[in-house]
């Protein structure tokens, strides 16, 4: 088992989840924000989850509030938000800090000296795309929609 699955998680309601559940399916783990320019991209992911979800695909969402407090809500509110307005049915995290002294253990992870693309998070909506066996493949900057054609043509790739 790679070390990304042994990671333990929790989601947005407070239900422990673990990362070996997602062995085999492919990933695309993205640091989100209710209160940002880069929000509508929340309609990306979810189109992004439906459409190859069939195929052992799954967009997770990290809400974080460390860009320009962006994210500055309860889960519940997050919840709502993302609910009433992007209808997300992919799974979302508890609030966690993806840099700085409280980075989460998975942040650490995608982000450390030795990860396969090192360097901080730049701001909200950057996007890691995993393998089947928890393998960091791609990291776009947050500019780069759930649409683009890059993004695309590596997650088909995988799947």
């Amino acid at each position: 088992m790679s070390e990304f699955h042994t990671l333990q998680l929790t989601d947005l309601e407070g239900n422990e989840c673990a990362l070996s559940d997602y062995a085999g399916k492919a990933l695309l783990l993205v640091n989100v924000a209710s209160h940002c320019g880069k929000t509508p991209q929340y309609k990306g992911l979810e189109d992004l989850h439906q459409r190859y979800q069939e195929q052992g695909f799954s967009v997770m969402g990290f809400p974080c509030n460390q860009f320009g407090q962006q994210e500055p809500g309860t889960a519940q509110e997050i919840r709502q938000f993302c609910d009433l307005n992007y209808g997300v049915t992919f799974p979302l995290l508890a609030k966690l800090e993806v840099s700085g002294i409280n980075q989460h253990p998975l942040y650490a992870l995608l982000t450390g000296p030795t990860a396969a693309f090192p360097g901080k998070i730049t701001w909200n909506f950057e996007k890691f795309l995993v393998n089947q066996e928890g393998e960091v493949q791609q990291r776009f900057a947050p500019k780069i929609t759930p649409s683009d054609p890059e993004l695309i043509q590596a997650l088909e790739a995988l799947l």
